[in-house]
This record gives C-alpha cells, sequence and structure tokens, in this order.
C-alpha cells in the first residue's frame, strides 16, 4: 500500500508544471501576459522547489514525514484550483502555493524509500521516477486535450485537482494502515555533521541542479519553440509528453542496473550526451526532426532518475538523506530557477532562440562533470 501511495504521490508532482507549459501561449493571449511573466511562471516551480523544499527536513521534524508528505499533497490540490481563479498574479499566486508542496514532497519521499524499502533502493527509485515522468507526458499531453473538451485552459488546469485529491486519500490510508514505519514516523536519525562543509554534498546539489535547468527550460519552453518553428499547439504539447514518457523505461530499468554497481559516473554522462543533441538539434532546426530531438532530450532527462539514486546512495542514513535531499533540491533548484527565467529574458533580447540554446548547451556539458564526480561511490 505504501509503494502504490509513493507511486501515486509522484504521478502528481510534474503536471502542475507541465501542464502550465502545454497551454501557455493560450493562457499569455487570454492574461494578456508577456514573455517576462511567461518567464517568471516557469521559473516559479524551481525557485519555490529551491525556498520550500529547504524547509522539508524541519517540517517532518514537527509533524512526521507521513504528515509531512500529506500537508505537500493538501498544498498542491489546493494551488491548481487558486491558480485558475483569476488573473495573472492569482496565476502565479496559486503555482506558487502548487510548488511548495512539490518541493516539500520532492524532498521527503526518498526519505520514505531509503527507510521504508532499504533493499530495493534502485527498484522502488526507479518506480517513482518513472511515475514522476509518466506524470509530467500526461500534463503536457492530455492538458490540450481538457482545454479543448472543457472549453479553455482553466477547466484544464483545474482538472488535475482530482488527481491529486486522490493521491492525497491513499496517502492518508497508507500511512494509517502502517502504525510506526518510517513513513508515519519522525525525522529519521542523522549523523549530525554539517554538509554544507562537505565537498561530496555540494557536488551532489550542483549536479542536482543542473540536470533541472534542462528540465524546467524544456517543460517551460519548448512547446513555444516548436510552435513558432511551425508545429501545431496540439503536435507541441506530444512532443512535450514524448520527452517525458520517454523517460519512463529509463528510470525503471536504468536505476537498479547502476544501482547494483558501485559507480554511477558513467550512466549519468552517457544519459546527459543524449540530451546535449536533442537540445543542438533543436537550436539548428526545431522543426527538422522534433520527434528525433524530443526523444533525445527525454533520453537526457532521464538523467533525473540517477540525480535521486545519488542522494539515497551518498548518504549512510536516513537522517542524512533527508538533508541531503533538502540540500541538493534546495540549492538545486534555486540555481535551476533562474535558468528558465533568463532563457526567456535572452529571447526577448535577442528576438531568437540561439543564444537561449547556447546557454543551456554549456550547462548541460557542466552538468555532464559534475554528475560523473557526484557518481563515484562514496559518502557525505
Amino acid at each position: 500500500m505504501l509503494g502504490f501511495a509513493v507511486v501515486l504521490a509522484a504521478l502528481n508532482l510534474r503536471p502542475a508544471v507541465t501542464a502550465a507549459g502545454s497551454v501557455l501561449d493560450e493562457m499569455r493571449e487570454t492574461l494578456g501576459a508577456t514573455s517576462t511573466w511567461a518567464g517568471a511562471l516557469t521559473t516559479m516551480p524551481g525557485l519555490c522547489f529551491a525556498l520550500a523544499g529547504s524547509t522539508a527536513p524541519w517540517v517532518a521534524k514537527k509533524i512526521g514525514i507521513g504528515g509531512a508528505v500529506a500537508a505537500a499533497l493538501a498544498l498542491l490540490t489546493a494551488g491548481l484550483v487558486i491558480r485558475v481563479l483569476d488573473g495573472q498574479l492569482v496565476v502565479l499566486g496559486g503555482t506558487l502555493v502548487a510548488t511548495a508542496g512539490i518541493a516539500l514532497a520532492n524532498v521527503l519521499i526518498p526519505v520514505v524509500v531509503k527507510e521504508s524499502f532499504t533493499t530495493r533502493i534502485g527498484l522502488i527509485t526507479g518506480l517513482y521516477t518513472g511515475a514522476l515522468q509518466a506524470g509530467g507526458a500526461l500534463g503536457s499531453a492530455v492538458t490540450p486535450q481538457l482545454d479543448g473538451a472543457f472549453g479553455g485552459w482553466r477547466p484544464g488546469l483545474a482538472s488535475w485537482a482530482v488527481l491529486s485529491g486522490v493521491a492525497l486519500v491513499v496517502w492518508l490510508v497508507s500511512v494509517r494502515t502502517r502504525p510506526g514505519a518510517p513513513a508515519g514516523a519522525g525525522s529519521p536519525q542523522s549523523t549530525g555533521r554539517s554538509l554544507l562543509r562537505s565537498p561530496l554534498a555540494w557536488i551532489v546539489t550542483l549536479f542536482f541542479g543542473l540536470q533541472a535547468c534542462l528540465a524546467y527550460v524544456v517543460m517551460g519552453w519548448l512547446p513555444e519553440v516548436f510552435i513558432d518553428a511551425g508545429v501545431s499547439r496540439g503536435d507541441a504539447g506530444l512532443l512535450l509528453g514524448l520527452i517525458s514518457i520517454i523517460g519512463l523505461p529509463v528510470s525503471l530499468v536504468v536505476p537498479p542496473l547502476a544501482g547494483r554497481g558501485g559507480s554511477q559516473s558513467w550512466w549519468i554522462v552517457g544519459l546527459a550526451a543524449f540530451g546535449f543533441a536533442g537540445v543542438v538539434g533543436v537550436m539548428v532546426a526545431p522543426a527538422a526532426a522534433p520527434v528525433l530531438w524530443a526523444v533525445l532530450i527525454g533520453l537526457g532527462m532521464s538523467v533525473f532518475s540517477l540525480a535521486l539514486t545519488t542522494i539515497a546512495l551518498r548518504a549512510r542514513t536516513g537522517g542524512d538523506t533527508a538533508r541531503l535531499s533538502g540540500m541538493a533540491q534546495g540549492f538545486g533548484y534555486l540555481l535551476a530557477a533562474l535558468v528558465p527565467f533568463l532563457f526567456g529574458l535572452l529571447h526577448d533580447l535577442t528576438g531568437a532562440w540561439t543564444v537561449p540554446f547556447l546557454m543551456l548547451l554549456v550547462l548541460v556539458v557542466v552538468q555532464m562533470v559534475f554528475g560523473f564526480l557526484a557518481g563515484r561511490p562514496r559518502y557525505v
């Protein structure tokens, strides 16, 4: 039951982001918003993941991990409803609430995996990240269809609150049926060492942040890039969905294999190289082979599953996992939060996509370096 609750919760941690990206052009037109506002909207998830995610260990200490994850899902559900009620500021505010909930769950669910599935970390992490990828795919591919069926982007986006509400109920049931289990317990034990003085913790953090830079630019901006190149809005949403769904089989297969070995370094570099090739393709000729570019970028973004795996494998205890997860996602998403905004700003300043994509390519190369270092078998 707990495993099912983890997967269902994970399924809800990406549609709030990818659903908005798939109808961003319609939102801008309806609200009279600028590219800078759109950049702020696409930056909001990463920024909130950084700020709210850093509080997750403290929240878990106060109300227990099970209660903290339940609170996270409640915030997500509320935010999904709030953000469709009014204009530009309300959209940003509702997105802030929803992504605050996602931030808490992002940090704490890997701790549940570490403590409740000790002998199956790679397998459960693969299922968890596979569900994340599937949720992202559904958000981008289904939302344009919901938009058409319900008569606008507002009911289309609000529909996702139903799924998160179901996840909240299932999570509460799973915690109640496992009294004394790690998912319902208080803050897990920690060695007490400050990770801010650990070079390895900073390497893991930079790796996590750099892979998130690519992910949030893709989720926030790639549909608009394809639309500008002549791809229809529906097809652009499906391409973003393809990017997310590509990560599903990779996330199910690669983490268990990489987790059994001593090092994950070359797995990380190999997946990132696919992403680099896909970004080059979109920069040079987005409409020439959009499906191929989507597949390559999807493979590159699948390195996220290994980013979560390294967080679990580089820590000895559940408490250290919580602190490393909070540090990596707090500082990492703070770095990632800046990039979608800079991407949109550079597009506004240059009137083209080349310069923003060149910036993104540099970040992917740096990600490979820190990912290689993070994948080596050591402990923080």
